[in-house]
């Protein structure tokens, strides 16, 4: 089997090397950035294919993804990953999702707040990234692999195989100039029993119940690379996501945080010699985390 570099600790990356282990390589993961000092740390992880294309491919790995979280779930509590209903709403009626098959059940939704006019209600996976990211470097290291802040000028030139899951880090490091940040904040608040997640799909408006907290989002800001929350934004994300959740207005608010997701026209997930690239996930990297792997792992071996 092959030595496989594997560039990028976020989710992507730390999956892709999970199942490159998995599969019999030897695998080490290179980053600049921890697994929690990346934009996946931030990210409110509900399962939902968001600013990722093309269709087709995203729906495929989105599927893919739904029953490993959903696997997960059942037999890895410590993951931090669970099966929680929710409801996208919309303002004016249209055509279910063009990712509907990828859920076991699309329903129409009901009892929907004021001003929306429909929705659809399913399952969705709600992953708690800090447990999450642990969990994963827990099974790279169970696997064997291993983990080395580095930081990186060009893609390494040793082992068999690079896989590139360097996100923003492309834009250099993949010399892709198309890959752009695209800015979301988020709030998070206190748990007050809250136990559906809400998201507006007219509006980067999202509402994501976890264990011991809520995260409300959020901003969709492309181009922008300040990580800095703005207290103007915070509000006006609060003012929004009690419409959905009313009880918002009184939530105890925790921290104040803004990732930058790796934006590109089209995922790029192909191999070019020795290289495989898989960035470019957008707000889907959690999303599409699994699907991705396994189609990497394939073109490695």
């Amino acid at each position: 089997m092959s030595r496989v570099i594997v560039v990028g600790a976020g989710v992507v990356g730390l999956s892709c090397a999970l199942r490159l282990l998995e599969a019999g390589h030897r695998v080490d993961v290179v980053a600049r950035d921890l697994p929690l000092e990346t934009t996946s740390a931030v990210a409110a992880a509900l399962w939902y294919p968001y600013r990722a294309l093309p269709q087709d491919r995203v729906t495929a790995w989105s599927a893919r993804s739904y029953a490993v979280f959903a696997a997960l779930a059942a037999a890895e509590p410590e993951a931090g990953v669970r099966l929680v209903p929710g409801t996208e709403v919309l303002r004016d009626p249209r055509p279910d999702p063009w990712w509907a098959t990828a859920v076991p059940d699309l329903l129409p939704a009901d009892g929907l707040p004021e001003g929306y006019a429909a929705g659809w209600s399913f399952v969705a996976p709600v992953v708690e990234m800090p447990l999450y990211l642990e969990w994963l470097v827990g099974r790279l290291h169970e696997l064997g692999g291993t983990l080395t802040r580095l930081n990186l000028r060009a893609l390494p030139d040793g082992g068999d195989v690079v896989v590139n899951c360097s996100g923003l880090g492309a834009r250099l490091l993949g010399d892709d100039r198309t890959v752009l940040p695209v800015a979301g904040q988020v709030v998070r608040v206190a748990q007050f029993g809250l136990q559906r997640w809400w998201l507006d799909g007219d509006a980067p408006t999202y509402v994501v119940p976890r264990e011991r907290d809520i995260v409300v989002g959020g901003t969709d800001v492309e181009g922008e690379w300040s990580r800095t929350p703005s207290p103007d934004t915070a509000a006006e994300i609060l003012g929004r996501a009690a419409l959905l959740v009313p009880e918002l207005r009184d939530a105890e608010v925790l921290q104040h945080k803004v990732g930058l997701r790796p934006a590109r026209p089209m995922i790029r997930l192909e191999r070019v010699g020795r290289v495989v690239h898989c960035y470019g996930h957008g707000g889907a990297g959690v999303t599409l985390g699994w699907g991705c792997a396994d189609e990497v792992a394939a073109l490695v071996s």
